[in-house]
């Protein structure tokens, strides 16, 4: 009877340990949830009072113009001025060149630009879109025509186009020729 006794002790025991350490590991989850519960409040303060992301760099395109062909330069001008719109409306800066080399010169020619109302009218409406003339194209076109070769006031002269081009996306810069 005491072999029983022992037995029926050692599984009374038993029963009561696995009673206890059930009882502790629900307390313990009830408390990890109510700690849990309480620290949610401070994570949504902290995260509300997140800095915000650094703000992104500016958008940038360089558009190609090498053709002497009016749709192209429409095209081009249709382009910019889509983007700059498009970004203007998200509130994020982007700055955009049109590169004119080669036949596409004629895009910034005083005497033979076929767009050059529209361009006095993006520069005055839109800062962001810049015009570069080629130098080298247009020191070829003054020695070929014999005279000088006026730009529009819009543009500015870099040394080659396509080195602007090149350097342009170098830099990071999208490129688009239309």
């Amino acid at each position: 009877m005491k072999k029983q006794r022992r037995g029926t002790t050692i599984t009374l025991a038993g029963v009561i340990c696995a009673l206890v350490t059930g009882f502790l590991a629900l307390s313990m989850s009830a408390s990890a949830q109510q700690i849990s519960a309480a620290q949610e409040p401070r994570r949504a303060a902290i995260a509300a009072k997140k800095p915000l992301p650094p703000a992104k760099k500016p958008h940038r395109l360089a558009v190609q113009v090498n053709v002497n062909e009016p749709a192209a330069m429409n095209l081009a001008l249709n382009n910019a001025s889509n983007v700059a719109q498009y970004y203007k409306e998200l509130g994020e800066a982007v700055k955009i060149e049109i590169v004119a080399y080669g036949p596409g010169l004629h895009m910034l020619r005083e005497d033979t630009s076929p767009v050059k109302d529209r361009i006095k009218s993006i520069s005055e409406s839109m800062p962001n879109i810049a015009f570069k003339a080629c130098g080298n194209t247009q020191a070829s076109m003054q020695k070929t025509e014999t005279k000088d070769i006026p730009l529009l006031s819009q543009a500015t002269v870099v040394k080659s186009g396509v080195v602007q081009l090149m350097e342009l996306q170098e830099q990071g810069w999208s490129y688009i020729r239309p």
